[in-house]
């Protein structure tokens, strides 16, 4: 008899932090529950729970110190597969930060916090453009992270740096509470059309409202999914953001639910871990 070895489930992003840091600008009252410590212990039980395997680990402040402290955790905790660390991409030196990190086999991609920043059109700034083509020239991944109303500006960015492999982080932040789909839907459909750039199923219900139920999301995810296909999906829990609405479970629930819908068997094996494991290189 043979056996079949199960891929890995891969959850493509979640965070940790410890609040002593103090590096974390956008905590505060408006996220009360999330003013404490979230670390390694608090989520390996939901991961086995939830079938999750691995993570990938997203940075949730704009220091290098924060890359520092994700690789450090990355280092000693089994399931974390890989950091998506922060460098600031309108810095001279930015050249030799990016050839610094990239030694580190743990750092596998990186995130400026585009939605952040006053200028939306940051990305579109001479030297941050000449950075991503770094960026891409590296191999390593590049994670969006916006609201509706950067994608224009990404698309643009994109269409300058073609080799750039990039994802969009929670299918950028549609405003799923209202229930609006434009102009979300075709510019999240111009970005699709570049076909290094995947999407993360992910942060949705944060955007949803507080009684959120499947229905409420689908038509995001029925979107997406007609966009980027199942080699270009993967799946993300945004915890413990996501705590605010859901627990881990929940959303992993979700996911399985509504893209179920779409897909069979193999193409949610991909979603759920196949494309992280690519995307990021982090083998199977």
């Amino acid at each position: 008899m043979t056996s079949t070895i199960r891929p890995s489930a891969i959850d493509s992003h979640q965070h940790f932090w410890l609040t002593s840091r103090g590096d974390y600008g956008w905590m505060g009252d408006h996220v009360k529950p999330l003013l404490r410590d979230f670390m390694p212990e608090d989520l390996e039980t939901l991961l086995r729970r939830a079938g999750i395997d691995r993570t990938i680990l997203v940075q949730a402040a704009e220091t290098e110190a924060e890359t520092d402290f994700l690789l450090e955790i990355a280092a000693r905790t089994p399931f974390v597969a890989g950091v998506v660390g922060w460098l600031d991409m309108d810095a001279d030196g930015f050249a030799e930060r990016l050839a610094h990190y990239r030694a580190n086999p743990y750092f596998v991609g990186l995130r400026p916090m585009l939605q952040d920043l006053e200028d939306d059109a940051f990305i579109l700034r001479p030297r941050v453009l000449d950075n991503l083509r770094r960026v891409a020239d590296s191999g390593l991944a590049f994670d969006i992270l916006t609201f509706p109303r950067h994608l224009p500006n990404v698309a643009k960015a994109l269409e300058a740096v073609p080799g750039l492999r990039a994802v969009v982080d929670h299918l950028s932040k549609p405003s799923i509470a209202t229930g609006d789909l434009d102009p979300w839907a075709a510019d999240i459909a111009a970005v699709a059309a570049f076909p290094n750039v995947s999407c993360k199923v992910s942060g949705m219900v944060t955007e949803a409202k507080a009684d959120w139920a499947l229905d409420d999301l689908a038509p995001y995810v029925d979107h997406v999914a007609r966009c980027f296909g199942a080699d270009r999906l993967l799946f993300g829990s945004d915890w413990p953001v996501a705590t605010l609405a859901a627990e881990y479970g929940e959303v992993a629930h979700a996911a399985r639910a509504l893209l179920g819908r779409h897909f069979g068997p193999d193409e949610m094996a991909k979603i759920f871990g196949g494309n992280a494991a690519r995307f990021y290189a982090v083998g199977a």
